[in-house]
């Protein structure tokens, strides 16, 4: 029985990849930091009791900023394949916490391949990279695509990046970074866009409460948006290949943040009329004639990426893998799931 550790694992992609591989018969072991609220939910259903015998999922207490923790850990675990999924993973949030971003998201990959490294393990490892790291340069991009870097955020990957670059080279490490464009999911954290705005409206097509408007940042920039149930099994395929490399995994298709609040707008029964321009600029129902959308200055970005597209052909090629949700499905998929979490048949409210 393969045994992996998942750094991250209570997180979106933690937990479609824990379920995905017990499937696979692994023995999985993550990483949580302890807190005095529970913050289990995305990983409940599959939670295994330490009384139990046999357990396949097992927790433990930890933090990729504590490198004796770290170091401990593994070990301990002595796993056969690690996932590097621990982050703090909000772009905005990084500009008001600049230094632990780096401390957890650069240097805790360091700790770990470090670890690794000093303890002689035979280790496959897996670096969640991001799109981010590409910033200003133009899409699509790929493999061998320069990075330039807009945030705190995307600065700490770009180091991870090719820190595991650097120990795969010099060390002869089976170590592998996935650069992952945006992916969603029912999963994601509420203060993402793409759950925010899913959230709003489904509050909005039910009559539940919510605030009186859904307030965004920037509509213009364009992101390449998958299914991230889907992505973890390319995580999972870039270990199994016999040599170490690095792939670019999305869906090859770019929409703008507009498109995504006009589609969702579509699917619960409304739709979007922008009016006026920058900061006055508002989305109003062209039914009602009631302004839906509007800016709020606080959520735009000291530095903004424009266009972000992955060009995907190596992982396509080399690990036989492709997206089957593509923009307009996840919208669906998601907005279902809101529905229901809400109290809601989505069935019963589907748009014609």
């Amino acid at each position: 029985m393969k045994r992996a550790l998942i750094t991250g694992i209570t997180g979106q992609d933690g937990s479609y990849l824990a379920e995905f591989l017990l499937d696979k018969d692994y023995e999985v072991h993550g990483i949580i930091r302890r807190s005095s609220s529970f913050n289990t939910g995305r990983i409940d259903h599959i939670y295994q009791d330490p009384h139990e015998r046999k357990r396949r999922l097992i927790l433990h207490y930890g933090d990729l900023t504590d490198a004796s923790n770290v170091s401990r850990l593994i070990e301990k675990i002595k796993p056969d394949e690690i996932y590097n999924l621990g982050a703090q993973s909000h772009v905005m949030v990084s500009f008001e916490m600049p230094e632990y971003t780096g401390n957890a998201d650069a240097l805790g990959t360091l700790r770990l391949l470090d670890t690794i490294k000093e303890h002689g393990l035979k280790v496959r490892f897996y670096q969640a990279g991001s799109s981010e790291m590409f910033g200003l340069v133009p899409a699509p991009q790929s493999e061998s695509t320069p990075f330039h870097p807009r945030s705190p955020y995307a600065c700490a990957k770009a180091y991870a990046h090719h820190i595991c670059v650097n120990y795969r080279e010099a060390y002869g490490m089976h170590v592998c970074n996935g650069i992952l464009f945006n992916h969603e999911s029912p999963r994601r954290g509420g203060t993402f866009v793409s759950k925010k705005v899913m959230n709003w409206f489904a509050k909005k097509k039910l009559g539940h409460t919510a605030p009186d408007k859904l307030y965004l940042g920037r509509l213009d920039p364009k992101r390449d948006w998958g299914y991230a149930k889907e992505y973890v099994e390319a995580m999972w395929l870039m270990l199994q290949q016999p040599q170490p490399y690095d792939y670019v995994i999305g869906t090859g298709e770019s929409h703008s943040v507009r498109e995504m609040v006009e589609e969702t707008a579509r699917v619960s029964g409304f739709e979007i009329e922008w009016k006026g321009k920058g900061l006055e600029e508002k989305g109003i129902d062209r039914k009602s004639g009631e302004t839906l959308v509007a800016i709020d200055p606080r959520y735009i970005r000291p530095a903004e990426v424009e266009n972000l597209q992955a060009d995907m052909r190596k992982a396509k090629k080399q690990l036989q893998w492709e997206p089957k949700v593509k923009f307009k499905e996840l919208i669906r998929i998601m907005m279902e799931a809101e529905l229901k979490e809400l109290g809601a048949n989505p069935h019963d409210h589907a748009n014609p």
